[in-house]
């Protein structure tokens, strides 16, 4: 990859050409990646693949009209004709009063130091070892009859982004990973399950067999499952699936939803969206964190927030234009690629634990359903409205009874927050993590 200095003098050199050339305003972000996968499945090593990529994006602010262009060509007259392109175009664009830079306070003055970026890269043959040791793991589990594959793969990826208002900043990850999804059982009798983990340096990378033996041993316990009838009963949702709670959250609460008015959750900042003992995290300095980063996609300034401080909405998530939009300030969640406006996204999202385990969360409940695999996405961002195909085990007087298969939990996001509660295992395997969650008074439609 090129070097930091390489990149600040070809955006500056772009942002003056724009501005020399009429632009009121212009910011130019460069993304360069490296990746690396293979997939093995049955003792057989299935493609290698390897790609590298540089590409760029310039933006250019007319008055409040707004243009894009991209390219991922470096060569001198490439890199000449981009700001002329992008200035024609948006003298065409309509005005857009919301679009511009972030205001200059706002601007990331310090860089943290996030250790995201590991040094070595990993072999070919490490790849291949890695998931050719997950899926032996997994098919090495007794009841497990075959393999969809195992799949190990490394990238990395580093931004540069530059401001005509005087910001530069850049900063590198990249990332391991490792995979197995494994079948258990005969004929039309078969269950399949899978494993993944993922993190910035190799040292922290659950090993390839912990993952296999944890695909084979899920697949083998969905075998023979039932059918259940359908009653509303509390449904406990694995850390899996949990997370998957919050991503609806964070797609309510981001600002370009809140502005155009489309969320469930538009007059509720500064409400109880949750129970009191609720918090949810979001942090963009996470040491070694999968979503970390030092500034936002415009270039601010960036801080551990909760959005949820127990059980109270407190923020949005905002980008500069949504922020305008609703008369706020820029929270620092600009997300962006080269070719398109940056939009609010979340980093390291999480639920803090709470302070049952999760057998004594679980050890009440009478008749009740654990979600470990959820279909389909019939959810409404606009009502909260929540209707997902699932399958998981049956709760029997506080303990797991037998596997469960073709049902569907129904609910409204709004009361689902309200009556949820968190269990005291937070692990942070993934951009958005949660502990195993139990909501009450869930539908469940079985048979």
């Amino acid at each position: 990859m090129s070097q930091p200095r390489d990149l600040q003098a070809i955006l500056e050199s772009l942002l003056a050409a724009a501005r020399k050339q009429g632009a009121d305003a212009a910011d130019a972000l460069m993304v360069e990646s490296v990746s690396s996968s293979v997939s093995y499945r049955l003792g057989r090593l299935e493609d290698i693949e390897r790609s590298e990529g540089m590409d760029l994006g310039l933006r250019v602010f007319v008055g409040n009209q707004v243009a894009f262009v991209s390219s991922s060509d470096f060569s001198a007259d490439a890199l000449k004709a981009l700001p002329e392109r992008a200035l024609a175009m948006a003298r065409l664009a309509p005005e857009d009063k919301f679009a511009g830079l972030a205001p200059a306070e706002l601007l990331a003055r310090t860089l943290p130091e996030l250790d995201l970026e590991d040094p070595e890269e990993p072999s070919a043959e490490t790849l291949v070892a890695r998931a050719r040791d997950a899926e032996q793991a997994g098919l090495a589990v007794s009841g497990v009859t075959n393999s969809e594959g195992g799949g190990a793969s490394f990238s990395r990826s580093a931004i540069a982004l530059a401001t005509s208002s005087g910001f530069f900043g850049r900063y590198a990850g990249t990332s391991h990973s490792v995979g197995v999804a494994v079948l258990a059982g005969e004929g039309t009798g078969m269950e399949r399950d899978y494993d993944h983990a993922s993190a910035r340096h190799a040292g922290d990378l659950q090993s390839p067999e912990a993952i296999g033996r944890s695909a084979g041993e899920k697949a083998v316990r969905r075998l023979n499952p039932r059918k259940v009838k359908s009653q509303t009963v509390p449904v406990v949702f694995d850390p899996r699936e949990a997370g998957g709670l919050l991503g609806h959250l964070a797609s309510a609460i981001s600002g370009a939803s809140v502005a155009r008015g489309t969320s469930f959750l538009k007059d509720r900042l500064n409400s109880a969206v949750f129970a009191p003992h609720v918090s949810v995290i979001d942090d963009p300095h996470r040491r070694r964190g999968l979503r970390s980063k030092p500034f936002d996609g415009e270039g601010v300034a960036n801080a551990r927030r909760a959005l949820i401080d127990k059980g109270m909405l407190t923020s949005w998530l905002l980008d500069c234009a949504s922020a305008r939009q609703l008369g706020l300030v820029s929270t620092g969640h600009a997300a962006r690629g080269t070719g398109g406006p940056p939009m609010p996204s979340a980093t390291n999202l999480y639920m803090e634990p709470g302070t049952l385990s999760r057998k004594d969360l679980i050890a009440d409940i009478k008749q009740g359903f654990y979600v470990t695999e959820l279909m389909g996405m019939g959810v409404n961002g606009v009502t909260g409205d929540y209707s997902r195909g699932a399958a998981g085990f049956w709760i029997e007087n506080g303990e797991i009874a037998f596997p469960v298969s073709e049902v569907t939990i129904a609910g409204n996001l709004k009361d689902m927050f309200l009556n949820l509660t968190p269990a005291s295992d937070l692990e942070f395997r993934h951009g958005t993590n949660a502990p195993t969650c139990r909501i009450e008074g869930m539908t469940i439609a079985g048979a």
